[in-house]
């Protein structure tokens, strides 16, 4: 069991390779991951229980003792992508389906990989992750709510079927999840350790399917979409770190923000999309998903450099 945890835990870190590799595949060879799609809601379902899993009520005792700190970032999350989003998608007078993906993928919830980021880059783990869940739990309301105050010029949208979607993929499986770590604690807690193995596994395989079926929509517009998500990602970043200054929060609270903010659930923007929409409007969440891992490992190897220098402040800048 120790050796399957070392390997979940290796490939959890190595996450964005494996993305990579996965979307590369599925680039050279689209038929590959085909069978993949019909199943996209069922491998996010799984990672969201295995994210309810995780959880335990001591992971929500910051909620009592900062919740300024809680709300900030919640908020901070469900204005500033979804924001940023619309006005990238309007400056760049995107294509409706390219839009909606991109405004998708901003109206999401925080990622769980933002919980590892934090602790690589030395920030506040224990907000993070209150900061995730809470924001998850919220999203089967403000994701519908914020995708369709935002996309609806775009393409007709049903906010009322991407609640109920929502609420299937992500909210009844963390309450399961959660559920089941209450009453099964010890199980729950030596099964954790495969947790990271079988979330990198889902959402690879998401990425995979989402590439093949898209792929010559890819190379029309692949470079458009980088370029759009590599924006979306750093204001992500830049705007989520300011917004917990201005607020007065530690340093290491600026730190949690900013990766909060920054990085998505980009594999539940994956799944309504294929549900909703074309293949296209899942290509900004499935390049989300590779290049936030990537990116979010530069940020906190700077910022872990940085600590390592010297202590860490709130006076401190970034």
């Amino acid at each position: 069991m120790e050796s399957l945890s070392r390997f979940s835990r290796f490939v959890g870190q190595t996450f964005a390779l494996w993305a990579a590799l996965f979307a590369g595949i599925a680039f050279a060879a689209p038929e590959t991951f085909k069978w993949v799609l019909p199943h996209i809601p069922l491998l996010l379902g799984v990672v969201m229980f295995g994210m309810g899993l995780t959880l335990s009520p001591a992971d929500f005792k910051i909620l009592g003792r900062h919740p300024k700190a809680v709300l900030v970032g919640v908020a901070a999350q469900f204005v500033i992508m979804p924001l940023t989003a619309y006005a990238l998608a309007a400056g760049f007078n995107l294509p409706p389906e390219i839009a909606v993906g991109v405004i998708l993928v901003g109206a999401c919830p925080g990622g769980t990989a933002s919980n590892v980021i934090t602790y690589l880059a030395r920030g506040d783990v224990a907000l993070s992750v209150a900061v995730t869940s809470v924001s998850t739990l919220l999203a089967p309301v403000l994701t519908p709510a914020v995708f369709y105050l935002l996309a609806n010029q775009w393409l007709d949208i049903s906010a009322g079927a991407m609640f109920g979607s929502i609420a299937q993929m992500v909210l009844l499986p963390v309450v399961a999840g959660v559920a089941a770590h209450l009453l099964f604690r010890k199980q729950a807690e030596a099964a954790a350790g495969a947790l990271p193995l079988v979330s990198v596994a889902a959402i690879v395989l998401i990425i995979g399917a989402v590439v093949g079926a898209a792929k010559p929509k890819i190379l029309e517009s692949g470079l458009l979409i980088l370029g759009v998500v590599v924006l979306h990602n750093g204001i992500g970043y830049l705007l989520g770190f300011l917004a917990a200054r201005l607020c007065r929060l530690p340093f290491s609270a600026q730190k949690t923000l900013a990766i909060e903010v920054g990085m998505q659930n980009s594999g539940l923007g994956a799944a309504l999309a294929s549900a909703y929409f074309t293949p296209l409007a899942a290509v900004p969440s499935a390049v989300f998903s590779v290049w936030h891992n990537i990116s979010g490992s530069l940020l906190a190897s700077y910022w872990a450099a940085k600590a390592g220098k010297k202590q860490e402040s709130p006076d401190d800048s970034a």
